[in-house]
């Protein structure tokens, strides 16, 4: 089934970065390992920003389970681009994370990935029921 195309109107949470040189491979665009970069770091700056975690040396910590990246159209340098983060589903222990990359004139996603973080204990690594703040924070990234 093909993946349908997200806009920025898809999201509510937003960062801007600027692609840099060495992101561009021989095929003259973004590698796609880079837009992995930018999908963790838009996750990971918002539960800074929303004070969620006490990062990165909490009782709690997120690890990444599983990604996944549709494309639908190159980036490039020198370009900016907007990441934008939204809530896809919230469980006892895990959240699955939205997010789009977009070229900064462009509402329609260049590529759209999930990542889904388990909480678990920092000590343990066995996972726990979501923090209350993780859980209030999570109210702002759902897209009513």
């Amino acid at each position: 089934m093909k993946p349908q195309r997200k806009n920025q109107s898809d999201f509510v949470f937003f960062k801007n970065y600027e692609t840099r040189w060495r992101d561009n491979d021989v095929y003259n665009h973004v590698n796609n390992a880079v837009f992995y970069e930018y999908v963790d770091s838009i996750v990971n700056y918002w539960l800074l920003e929303s004070g969620a975690l006490k990062l990165p040396h909490g009782p709690i910590i997120g690890l990444v389970v599983e990604t996944k990246c549709n494309y639908f159209a190159p980036l490039k340098f020198p370009r900016s681009i907007v990441c934008g983060l939204a809530l896809n589903e919230k469980g006892h222990s895990a959240v699955n994370y939205s997010i789009g990359l977009f070229e900064k004139e462009n509402t329609a996603a260049s590529a759209q990935a999930s990542l889904i973080h388990v909480y678990v204990d920092s000590k343990t690594r066995r996972p726990v029921p979501l923090p209350f703040e993780l859980v209030e924070a999570l109210k702002s990234l759902e897209n009513v």
